[in-house]
């Protein structure tokens, strides 16, 4: 049985290899939807507006360019992180030049605790600052480790536990790779971290965001398709996919993985080792955090959480924390979340740095796709914050903003040569960074969808009404 017969509320699931030159076309002037071979749905659902048809258009047509070129993409990624890697293990450009001459050029082990990702390049900062972690019941720390946990998460095993064990004195339970039943590829991935410092004790499960070279996470972030939840709403369902939603049984509260072919599922396996680690530390507590598409498979972990009852779990849940985060579901899984965060009082703490275009994505749209729920906790370009039910410019494509945007984006290539000078080296931006800086020129708001801001924003924002902020205090507003 399909998962759309499963749930039995509506759904729009888009096959984009069925869909041929014609077929695309022909979508852009009928609002009918029903009976195409790349689009299902019941014949209920329509797009009516032209707006909607170009959205899906649109993600159709960027979801057959990603299927073409995933070998393509994966090369690339693999040659860019081999040639970031042999200069920093070469000791740069005249190092690297000087090794080639005498026939010592050191190629780096990409299983290693030197070995960074793209991620890595674009922001080398790896300790906490102590002025915060010293505050470690403090809502500004928490914000700082859920965001360096995020971004550790896009490293391999040894960096990050490194990094943990000796830098942070932390527990390192491990980074996690699971399975997609859709892709059948292990696509998804988390960390597990422990403050064993902290009184109560804090768990941070980190789920990784999309790499710029995964052609498989890019096609899960500009998929469109969606399944209606009975008394939950519309959900994203290539964020549910990625969590772990099972092909012919959707989300059922147990699932046998030993039976599967050793296949291990995000959410199951994580509640299950969370389980575990808390009833070993009764006292602890967790808390789920990611980065872009790892931030909304955070806020979806702890609404499958609520769909399965997992009450003594949600009341050890402290918070969820994502920063760059997409659209998940709709009005109705807005309203079903808000509730749920009131009944177990679970802080919800959405990040958005100015003009990032991910949190702006999906296009919002009430009756076809999707919205967010909750505060936005809004930082402009000076990391001072706001909290506001939306971020400006909301949908992004507004002609208004454009020239905003660009002088923005100036303006944030400018800061990264001085803030240093106020605020000390570490917030200096490393030249990879400054290569993106001018790619946001052109389009901005990808620069800002990167770690170094949003690090940024933990360390050095201001937001004074973030210590006592929950969903229940701004649900009146929303």
């Amino acid at each position: 049985m399909s998962c759309k017969e499963l749930f039995g509320g509506t759904y729009l699931l888009l096959n984009p290899q069925e869909a041929t030159l014609l077929d695309l076309l022909r979508l852009l002037f009928s609002s009918k939807l029903e009976n195409r071979s790349f689009i299902e749905c019941p014949v209920d659902i329509k797009a009516e507006e032209f707006r909607q048809r170009w959205l899906l258009f649109t993600s159709i047509v960027a979801q057959k360019l990603l299927f073409t070129s995933g070998n393509t993409m994966k090369m690339m990624g693999d040659n860019l992180e081999l040639w970031l890697n042999t200069l920093s293990s070469n000791g740069g450009f005249l190092g690297l030049f000087k090794n080639k001459l005498k026939g010592k050029v050191i190629t780096p082990d990409a299983s290693s605790a030197t070995f960074m990702s793209v991620a890595g390049f674009l922001d080398y900062r790896v300790d906490l600052v102590k002025s915060i972690q010293d505050k470690n019941d403090d809502a500004k720390y928490k914000a700082l480790l859920s965001m360096m946990a995020s971004k550790f998460s896009y490293e391999n095993e040894e960096y990050i536990e490194n990094a943990v064990t000796n830098r942070w004195h932390m527990k390192f339970w491990g980074l996690y790779s699971f399975w997609n039943d859709f892709q059948e590829l292990w696509s998804t991935k988390a960390i597990i971290l422990q403050d064993t410092k902290t009184k109560p004790n804090l768990i941070v499960v980190a789920f990784r965001g999309t790499q710029p070279f995964n052609s498989a996470q890019w096609i899960t972030d500009v998929d469109l398709s969606w399944y209606e939840l009975p008394n939950v709403g519309k959900i994203h369902s290539g964020f549910m996919k990625a969590l772990g939603l099972q092909k012919n049984s959707g989300w059922p509260k147990e699932i046998d993985q030993t039976s599967k072919s050793n296949h291990l599922y995000a959410y199951y396996t994580i509640r299950e080792e969370l389980k575990a680690m808390l009833h070993a530390n009764e006292d602890a507590k967790f808390i789920v955090t990611g980065h872009s598409l790892g931030g909304a498979l955070a806020i979806l972990f702890a609404a499958i959480l609520t769909l399965h009852e997992e009450a003594w779990l949600l009341d050890k849940l402290e918070g969820v924390y994502t920063f760059g985060q997409p659209r998940v579901g709709d009005q109705a899984f807005g309203d079903f979340m808000k509730e749920s965060m009131r009944k177990y009082d679970v802080k919800y703490r959405r990040y958005v740095y100015c003009n990032d275009l991910v949190p702006r994505i999906p296009y919002e749209d009430k009756t076809l796709f999707f919205k967010h729920f909750g505060p936005s906790l809004y930082f402009n370009s000076l990391y001072q914050g706001q909290v506001l039910e939306e971020e400006p410019n909301k949908n992004y494509f507004s002609v208004l903003w454009v020239i905003p945007k660009i002088l923005n984006a100036v303006w944030e290539l400018v800061r990264g040569f001085f803030l240093p000078l106020v605020k000390g080296k570490e917030y200096k931006d490393t030249w990879l960074m400054t290569l993106a800086r001018f790619v946001g020129l052109i389009i901005p708001g990808v620069s800002a969808h990167l770690p170094p801001d949003y690090v940024n924003v933990t360390r050095l924002g201001s937001l004074r009404e973030i210590q006592d902020l929950s969903v229940s205090e701004t649900s009146k507003t929303d």
